[in-house]
């Protein structure tokens, strides 16, 4: 049964946390907004539960989803090492629209797709989000549509894709700034813009001096499509993320 939440109402909103959490935890999927587009989400660590919401969006292992996270050392936690800028970026950028990719820690027991043992990481800043991953911990999370289908910017428009595939969806009204995360690889000696979005590469810089900006755009689905001029771990099928335009620079789609 799907239960929809209003979560500009306080005592809604207060009912409607505490029901995604719980979903969430009985491997359920649910919808949520994020500062960029509204994301469906799942338990990162019930494979069952991420299977059952790439099938809901009409995708394969071939594109796992990124994560979502509701504090820095939740994340400090799931990579392998943060590298020579990750604590700086998250410092200046997170909670916020920049998505980085480090190399995973091998000792999770998750399964989110073909990773190639990556992870891309992204704390949201929204604060119902926040408050449902403080207490769900990591959510794997895509943008809340149909693969090739535009995301949704509206709790109306996810349900309308998604339907009952998803159990809780929390409303906190339509979506003021539907551009895309930032995707910075961060799993090589040079940091990678993989994608633009809401953070420029300039003031990426100001943090991180050495980037390399090796992206070429090309129309998709009504977003720009952001692809590595050479090949890349990601593209053959490593983390890609979401922000709700879909993920990974060859996905099409914004990421959550």
């Amino acid at each position: 049964m799907t239960t929809r939440y209003d979560c500009r109402d306080s005592f809604s909103r207060t009912v409607g946390v505490d029901a995604a959490v719980a979903a969430a935890r009985a491997g359920e999927l649910i919808v949520l907004p994020t500062d960029t587009v509204y994301g469906i989400g799942a338990d990162a660590f019930i494979p069952s539960a991420v299977t059952t919401m790439l099938a809901a969006k009409g995708r394969g292992r071939s594109m796992p989803p990124p994560v979502l996270v509701g504090t820095a050392r939740a994340a400090a936690a799931l990579v392998d090492d943060l590298g020579a800028f990750g604590q700086d970026l998250i410092d200046e950028f997170w909670p916020g629209a920049l998505t980085l990719v480090f190399r995973a820690s091998p000792t999770l027991l998750w399964d989110l797709g073909d990773t190639k043992g990556t992870v891309a990481l992204r704390m949201p800043l929204h604060s119902v989000a926040l408050d449902v991953l403080k207490q769900t911990g990591p959510l794997a999370v895509s943008s809340a549509n149909r693969t090739g289908q535009q995301a949704a910017t509206t709790v109306d428009e996810a349900e309308q894709q998604l339907g009952e595939t998803v159990s809780v969806y929390l409303d906190a009204g339509p979506c003021t700034d539907n551009i895309p995360s930032t995707i910075l690889d961060l799993t090589g000696t040079i940091p990678t813009l993989l994608r633009a979005g809401a953070i420029s590469v300039d003031r990426l810089r100001a943090v991180a001096s050495v980037i390399a900006d090796n992206e070429r755009r090309t129309a998709s689905t009504g977003d720009t499509e952001f692809k590595p001029a050479a090949p890349h771990p990601l593209d053959s099928g490593g983390a890609r993320a979401d922000a709700p335009t879909d993920e990974w620079p060859s996905g099409g789609e914004p990421v959550a």
